[in-house]
């Protein structure tokens, strides 16, 4: 059945994506955001995908899969798959506005090397600084930083949504260094005092040069902290594509290991699911008003954040694809196998190693800890082989 399944879904995801590139190809201006997910947790990653998102719309619009012998490593895999996804949108004519990312080294030099405006993602930024504000709240005399985490946290996003160039959002960051010192006027013209009303609270202002102070202060100034600051997005951030990374989890586990296409079509059909639903709207609840759920993320630990209840997910898209396969692929898959047949499939990542036969392979297992046993056990597997290919040689 996966030869008849596959065409459908590569066919109808070439369809559709043709469709909304034509779309964005008549705007003047499109915001886009871009990340890649890796098929196995670490640094060993067989594959890549990665994910291209209108996300004004939040609507996937191209997804490349790399294989990390195609680049030479998986580390080279995520600007691959962007360099493929934007050479997509400029032969379709679509004109960028900017792309919002997270803070990946080779992808701040492509892109400026391209001329490409880049915005970082918030959430990104703050989960690093949010880790080291973590770790200084561990060390003697430093555990009242651990009261001025979710304020500085706020002040992060409250920075980035509301300047409108990069020097507006350095002065208003930086201004939280006064701020916690109960000192609400600041040098910088862009930002010369705080917006807030008069603050009563006294018991948690730090000291001027305290120990406290001073390795807080490291922190959120950091030079490359700042650099990053300077470039945060103001509009909209990356939370769609790492939503619909969670639903490629449904549709290709981690867990399990797939071949190039299987796995590209396992892509396609998370997109279908998350283009068709990402938009649904808020459900009512009983008594007639807007509905809303409790979730208690892991990060933080023990809080909880209040969500939107939607309405249920529809599957439209199944089935089309069910109608697409027996209407068309079953009958004459000839049509429809074209776009597969397009897509290059890279090598085996075992294709460049030279394979030895088994019984090479039984003769030097060897294991430290039951010499004897290896032994009878490669005695009896040779012992195998040989009556097994007396037999081929005699049938």
């Amino acid at each position: 059945m996966p030869k008849h399944l596959e065409p459908a879904i590569v066919w109808k995801w070439k369809r559709a994506q043709q469709v909304e590139l034509q779309s964005l190809s008549q705007q003047s201006k499109v915001i886009i955001g871009g990340d890649m997910r890796a098929d196995s947790p670490g640094h060993c990653a067989k594959f890549g995908s990665y994910t291209v998102m209108n996300l004004e719309t939040s609507t996937v619009i191209d997804i490349q899969l790399v294989q990390s012998n195609e680049v030479g490593g998986s580390y080279y895999m995520e600007k691959e798959g962007l360099k493929r996804s934007l050479a997509l949108l400029e032969a379709s004519g679509v004109t960028l506005d900017c792309i919002v990312t997270d803070r990946h080294l080779q992808i701040q030099k492509y892109l400026r090397e391209k001329g490409i405006t880049q915005y970082y993602d918030v959430w990104h930024i703050d989960k690093g600084m949010s880790k080291n504000i973590d770790k200084l709240a561990k060390e003697k005399d430093c555990e009242v930083v651990k009261k001025w985490q979710q304020s500085i946290r706020n002040h992060l996003y409250w920075t980035a949504s509301s300047s409108k160039t990069g020097p507006e959002k350095v002065a208003k960051w930086t201004s939280v260094i006064n701020h916690i010192h109960n000192i609400h006027t600041h040098e910088d013209p862009l930002f010369p005092k705080c917006e807030h009303s008069d603050v009563i609270d006294k018991r948690r202002w730090l000291k001027p040069g305290s120990k406290a102070s001073y390795r807080l202060e490291k922190v959120l100034t950091n030079k490359r902290f700042i650099e990053g600051v300077e470039k945060l997005s103001p509009h909209h951030q990356t939370s769609s594509l790492e939503a619909f990374h969670s639903v490629v989890i449904r549709f290709a586990p981690k867990s399990v290991v797939y071949p190039f296409i299987g796995m590209l079509c396992r892509l396609y059909l998370s997109a279908f699911h998350f283009n068709e639903n990402a938009n649904r709207p808020q459900s009512t609840s009983a008594l007639g008003g807007p509905a809303f759920k409790l979730a208690f993320p892991k990060a933080k630990k023990g809080g909880y954040s209040l969500k939107r209840r939607k309405i249920e997910p529809t599957f439209c898209y199944v089935n089309e694809l069910i109608a697409l396969t027996f209407e068309s692929v079953v009958p004459d898959p000839a049509p429809l196998t074209e776009e597969l047949q397009k897509i290059t499939i890279p090598e085996d990542l075992c294709a460049e190693f030279s394979v030895p036969s088994m019984e090479e392979a039984i003769a030097g297992f060897v294991s430290r800890f039951n010499p004897a046993q290896v032994e009878n056990q490669c005695r009896y597997c040779l012992h195998t082989l040989s009556l097994f290919e007396g037999r081929r040689m005699k049938g």
